[in-house]
């Protein structure tokens, strides 16, 4: 892992002697919701999965301080939230206040009257079918559709779509689970043995058109 410009990125995504054409896209801020991120944190992100409890994010719409632990999402191929456990048990619903029966009829007067009118508009109004529209993604290449179907599809549902294959005939490295073994299909689609989960997402764009 480097650290280019004010980001942490992929040792593979910036470009070497070794290797002139980044292999991996991995990539996210050193600094996230005015939170600093420690390297020794983002190391412990990609060996484990998850940080530390980091407690000094501030939320962009409310302004307020919360604490999470910063989770890498595989199938996704990004970096999300992950909130601890409240320590305190759940509020209690407020205590119901009694009204007097006159008051308490007149309220349940104008409730059934406003739910009978609602219903008679929906029975004299029925709702117009919804219009189906062609389903939208990208066209995967000879090479995917082998290994996850032929047919547009979203981007993402690219991704889980080759997790769930990559689990279900056990390609992922036995000793290093970041790494995943190419079969006969996933080889044409990888071009190499043996890819991290990082670069899966790179890789797979590079056969959507």
């Amino acid at each position: 892992m480097f650290e280019h410009g004010k980001n942490y990125v992929c040792e593979k995504s910036v470009p070497t002697l070794a290797q002139p054409t980044p292999s991996c896209d991995f990539k996210t801020g050193q600094i996230i919701l005015q939170q600093p991120i420690e390297r020794a944190q983002m190391h412990k992100l990609l060996e484990t999965g998850k940080t530390d409890l980091l407690d000094k994010f501030v939320s962009m719409r409310t302004r307020r301080a919360f604490k999470a632990m910063l989770a890498w999402d595989a199938e996704a191929g990004k970096v999300n939230y992950d909130f601890a456990p409240s320590k305190f048990p759940p509020r209690k619903s407020a205590a119901k206040t009694t009204a007097k029966p006159a008051a308490a009829k007149k309220v349940a007067k104008k409730v059934a009257t406003k739910t009978a009118t609602t219903t008679a508009a929906k029975v004299a109004k029925p709702k117009v079918p919804r219009k189906t529209t062609a389903a939208s993604g990208k066209q995967p290449s000879a090479e995917l559709a082998a290994v996850i179907g032929a047919g547009p599809v979203a981007r993402t549902e690219v991704i889980k779509k080759l997790w769930d294959y990559i689990k279900a005939n056990g390609l992922q490295d036995a000793t290093n689970k970041r790494a995943i073994n190419a079969d006969a299909k996933l080889l044409a689609v990888f071009g190499k043995p043996q890819v991290t989960m990082f670069e899966l997402a790179g890789i797979a764009g590079k056969h959507l058109s």
